[in-house]
């Protein structure tokens, strides 16, 4: 029989969710940054908000915030490993989202290495790495949005014998 837990707050601290709310937010706002969409539809000439339209400082901002997010999905992980051993299993929810997630680490790792000195991808390789990232951020938005009003955001539930 399988119990879903009332929420997955006992399994990551407190400050744990709000440093990965806080990191993936930047994500998205420094992604997204990195499209000249601030500028076009004029958000950047909101008082406070220029620094969306400096593209160096964003792609920085953008390197900086995945470092703290693979630490966190890290910590994430091995929290979900030793709960595994006590019964917790992920939800439907749980495995789409960290797919998407896995998804958008690859992709990501794929766009930095395809821009190193070390090596270069061709136009159609990056192109697709770049569409890929964006896909899935949009897929993860989408399921995460879905989860949320469907009221499945739980990641882990406990499987009772």
């Amino acid at each position: 029989m399988i119990r879903p837990l009332p929420s997955s707050r006992p399994l990551l601290p407190r400050e744990f969710r709000l440093a990965f709310v806080l990191c993936v937010t930047v994500l998205a706002i420094s992604g997204f940054a990195q499209m000249p969409i601030f500028r076009r539809y004029y958000i950047a000439d909101v008082p406070g908000l220029a620094w969306t339209d400096n593209f160096y400082f964003t792609s920085q901002l953008h390197y900086l915030a995945a470092v703290g997010f693979l630490v966190l999905a890290g910590y994430a992980a091995g929290r979900y490993l030793t709960a595994r051993r006590s019964g917790h299993a992920l939800t439907t929810s749980g495995i789409l989202r960290s797919g998407l997630y896995a998804l958008l680490t690859i992709t990501g790792l794929a766009h930095v290495l395809g821009n190193s000195s070390l090596t270069s991808l061709d136009s159609l390789p990056a192109m697709l790495v770049d569409m890929g990232h964006l896909a899935s951020v949009m897929l993860l938005g989408l399921v995460s949005l879905l989860s949320a009003l469907l009221g499945r955001r739980d990641w882990l539930r406990h499987r009772s014998s």
